[in-house]
């Protein structure tokens, strides 16, 4: 925009031009106090004080699960030498073998030499084939990190329809056959679940592979095949704890004032269940699924081992009878890592969804 001024010297007509509109202010020219009070509110975060205190935490807990899982393996009669030799060996070739695997040292001296590896980067190599862990990590967690993201999206897919329904008409036929359902998947055993799955449907009616893996990138369709039974065995269980979880939880809701209110405006039924107390009951669940972590990663272990699936889980349990210590140690390591920062980070996420808590924080 031009503006034409007078100057009271000369009396004379100058155009100046006038820019409007806010100007883009650079990091530089920013007062250094602003900087600075910007990073004392992160600092002082209660989001990031929990993530800190969590993992101050986490680390003697970790240590504490490998050191005991050591312990426990070096306890237990026999070793990899006498493991990997068989019935057969003579004791010389035993003792030979124990030396040149290095389990003639002691106890203290080789869970040191594992942790400082650990710390640096190296999770060692197998004793049994001499392959380094991190390529067995990289053939065989995907396969487990599969198999648990589709037994955990079996169950929470089932999981809020169902619910939503039983509490509908609280005592109907839905709620009713509901109930029986999550009582009786309750009762069964993983193992026998999946047992029970393969005689039905993949021997009498075979609709999908008993045993095997098809990888992802040879063919989608039959990769999810594959894994739909061994998931179905992990995800009905926990199906069944999330329904009666959540169950409860809406009808402890819908006797809060806030919903009686909603009925009072008018709000249809359908919009005050699913819109109000549905809502408020995610956050116990978001919880409890991070809590099941633990109970979902032993699942795969199972899962794995009666489909044949090469994942972590059967990786574990061959290690273990072959008292490999190295692979399951580092095993361990990661499915308490994993479940450790699952655990906070959903604290973090219940604190950024529901602005009412404040860990760490004292109520006035």
């Amino acid at each position: 925009m031009t503006i034409r001024t007078p100057e009271p010297a000369s009396g004379t007509a100058v155009d100046t031009t006038t820019q409007t509109g806010p100007q883009p202010v650079h990091d530089a020219d920013r007062h250094p106090g602003q900087i600075a009070g910007r990073a004392m509110a992160v600092v002082q975060s209660p989001s990031l004080r929990l993530a800190l205190r969590r993992l101050a935490t986490a680390i003697p807990v970790l240590w504490g699960v490998t050191a005991l899982t050591f312990v426990v393996l070096n306890v237990l009669p026999g070793n990899a030498a006498q493991q990997l030799l068989g019935a057969e060996a003579t004791p010389e070739q035993v003792r030979q073998l124990t030396v040149e695997l290095g389990l003639d040292r002691p106890l203290v001296t080789r869970y040191w030499d594992w942790l400082s590896g650990v710390l640096t980067g190296d999770l060692g190599r197998s004793l049994a084939s001499g392959q380094p862990v991190t390529e067995i990590f990289a053939e065989r967690l995907p396969v487990t990190l599969e198999l648990a993201v589709y037994a955990l999206g079996i169950s929470l897919i089932l999981t809020m329809p169902v619910a939503l329904l039983a509490t509908r008409r609280p005592g109907g036929l839905v709620d009713r056959v509901s109930m029986a359902v999550s009582m009786a998947g309750l009762s069964i055993a993983n193992y026998v679940l999946a047992l029970l799955l393969v005689i039905v449907f993949a021997v009498y009616i075979p609709l999908f592979p008993a045993i095997g893996y098809v990888p992802l990138e040879e063919n989608i369709l039959e990769n999810i095949w594959s894994l739909t039974l061994p998931a179905v065995a992990i995800g009905f269980p926990l199906f069944c704890f999330y329904t009666r979880l959540l169950r409860g939880d809406i009808l402890d809701q819908m006797q809060e004032d806030y919903v009686v209110t909603a009925r009072a405006k008018g709000i249809s039924p359908f919009q005050v269940l699913t819109r109000h107390a549905l809502r408020n009951s995610l956050f116990g669940l978001l919880t409890i699924v991070g809590l099941n972590l633990g109970n979902l990663l032993g699942g795969t272990v199972i899962s794995e081992q009666i489909f044949a699936l090469p994942g972590i889980g059967q990786e574990l349990i061959q290690s273990i009878n072959n008292r490999d210590v190295i692979v399951v140690q580092a095993i361990v390591l990661f499915m308490a890592t994993a479940t450790v920062l699952v655990n906070l980070l959903t604290d973090i996420l219940y604190a950024i969804l529901d602005p009412r808590i404040r860990y760490g924080q004292r109520i006035a």
